[in-house]
């Protein structure tokens, strides 16, 4: 998610417990929330959308073959009613639910799993999870543009389904769980082309009824929605353009349900203590890793020795004040809950002088001048302006680009702009409870392309060989052998240095009280930040 998911907003609850009736109290059909955020949403088009904002609204649009149980990262069947798996772990087929149907009203079938498979697949998508479906046989030629389907991806009648992959792939059930999975009907893509992404047709729970342009979209319930008793609620409306301490005023004053931006941090404290708020407030972990990207494709950063003195020029507890504590320093790209975190690696430690040490070694002794883009919503600014100060400190003089959160993200796709990106507001948050996930996407060489998350264009092919292999152990009882593989291999990413890991965080919301749930559906492992579906209002009569 990330989905970026993305430092001090989306979440990944570790574990939630099963979604039940807050207080058994008897949950009605109706209602509606007000959701804010600072900036409008960038797409609702399931092949690109990937930062936190549009995660879960993109969730509630559009189904895939699998899904999770609500508030928790355990798989379950989605529009697919049934799977088998054969002995090799290579041919998944699915058995289709019968009667699913799109927004448009038309009934969804195989032909239409196979076309967005072929869709998200293809390069002129620009997809930035095209990676995710490495493991499906006819990938590559995808890829390189010589084929426009995927070769192993049949349909075998209207409701079944299958997949070949070129190798066993031990992700592959969460991979049919991403948005990037989400089933679309091909009329429709053909109907808006690339404005597909502003008039969504999918099979969710909500379908979108306006989208004003830089004020708020209005979704409402799918009457038609295949799975029963969902969603609760009869209208969502996100609101945007409202900068967050507005958002908090406004919640306290009954206006609004949701600060989609999260507890501001100068207001964090303050909210904290208040008894009158502080019950609101729901913390949950996640799987999570804030980071300062250095892009290899670019001079001086394309020397290993430059991005290693930078990984020592910065002060992450400093930088851990600034959002009250709210972190922990990170040594890796992994976070320490994930598997294959390696414990006993301390990281490079902070050490002005060695860099400036490492800095004369590459041939600049006096530093040399770049760019810091970072999001511009509160307190990634001021974060970047403490890395700015660590730079300076060891001769590096560092511009800072501070852009709205779309801008930034699209400035980080290509391969000769932002040379340093503070990834605050868009860092990575696991897509599913894997090492592999944040390899692919934002390490790996199918990520380092144009539109990409791979903001650092670092591609080791060496690596990618050795990641196809980790994720082709399958057999549960080598689990351990799997999450050593990957943990060398995140230890050998290291030694090159394309990034700066500054801090796993924890995540803080809060909710007006008219909303009912449990903590885990508003800090919800998949549905970043929010399972708008599961959401009641408890004012319903």
């Amino acid at each position: 998610m990330r989905k970026l998911l993305l430092a001090g907003v989306a979440a990944l609850a570790i574990a939630a417990p099963a979604l039940q009736a807050a207080n058994a109290e008897e949950i009605k059909q109706g209602g509606s929330m007000v959701v804010t955020y600072k900036d409008d949403v960038a797409t609702l088009d399931p092949a690109i959308g990937y930062d936190w904002q549009n995660w879960s609204m993109i969730k509630s649009l559009f189904d895939g073959l699998m899904s999770y149980e609500p508030g928790t990262a355990t798989l379950k069947n989605a529009l697919a009613e049934t799977y088998t798996i054969s002995e090799d772990g290579q041919i998944f087929t699915f058995t289709l639910r019968k009667g699913v149907k799109f927004h448009n009203g038309r009934e969804m079938t195989a032909d239409d799993v196979k076309y967005s498979l072929d869709r998200v697949t293809n390069p002129e998508t620009q997809s930035p999870g095209a990676g995710f479906f490495g493991s499906i046989k006819g990938f590559d030629k995808m890829a390189d543009g010589s084929a426009k389907t995927l070769e192993g991806v049949t349909v075998v009648d209207p409701y079944t389904i299958k997949f070949e992959l070129s190798r066993p792939d031990a992700t592959f059930l969460h991979v049919m769980a991403l948005n990037f999975s989400s089933i679309v009907p091909k009329e429709e893509v053909e109907k808006w082309g690339a404005d597909f992404g502003k008039h969504p047709v999918g099979s969710g729970a909500f379908k979108l009824a306006e989208w004003t342009l830089g004020q708020k979209l209005v979704f409402e319930r799918n009457k038609d929605y295949w799975e029963p008793g969902l969603p609760k609620l009869d209208q969502i409306t996100f609101e945007v353009g409202q900068e967050p301490v507005v958002a908090l005023l406004r919640l306290q004053n009954g206006e609004v349900d949701i600060a989609g931006d999260g507890i501001p941090p100068a207001k964090f404290l303050e909210v904290k203590n208040d008894p009158n708020y502080a019950k609101l407030i729901v913390e949950g972990g996640q799987l999570h890793t804030g980071y300062l990207t250095m892009k290899t494709t670019m001079k001086p950063f394309d020397d290993v020795k430059v991005r290693q003195a930078v990984n020592m020029a910065i002060n992450k507890d400093r930088i851990i004040r600034i959002i009250n504590g709210r972190a922990v320093p990170a040594t890796q790209p992994l976070p320490p809950s994930m598997p294959g975190y390696a414990k006993d690696f301390a990281g490079y430690k902070f050490d002005v002088d060695g860099a400036k040490a490492l800095l004369a070694d590459a041939g600049y002794p006096d530093g040399f001048d770049t760019e810091l883009y970072v999001y511009n919503t509160d307190p990634n600014p001021r974060i970047a302006q403490a890395i700015q100060q660590d730079l300076a400190a060891v001769g590096i003089k560092a511009e800072i680009k501070s852009l709205a959160q779309a801008n930034v993200i699209a400035a980080g796709g290509e391969p000769d702009q932002a040379p340093m990106v503070w990834s605050g507001g868009m860092a990575w948050i696991a897509d599913f409870p894997d090492p592999s996930n944040f390899y692919g996407p934002i390490l790996g060489c199918a990520g380092a392309v144009k539109g990409g998350w791979n903001w650092s264009y670092y591609c080791n092919k060496d690596l990618d060989a050795r990641a196809t292999a980790a994720d082709s152990i399958t057999n549960p009882a080598k689990a351990g052998e799997r999450e050593e593989a990957w943990r060398s291999i995140y230890l050998d990413i290291m030694k090159d240095a394309p990034w700066v890991p500054v801090f796993n965080e924890q995540r803080f919301t809060i909710r007006s009280e008219r909303l009912g749930g449990p903590d885990a559906i508003f800090v919800d492992p998949v549905h970043i930040p929010v399972n708008y579906d599961q959401v009641y209002a408890k004012d319903v009569q």
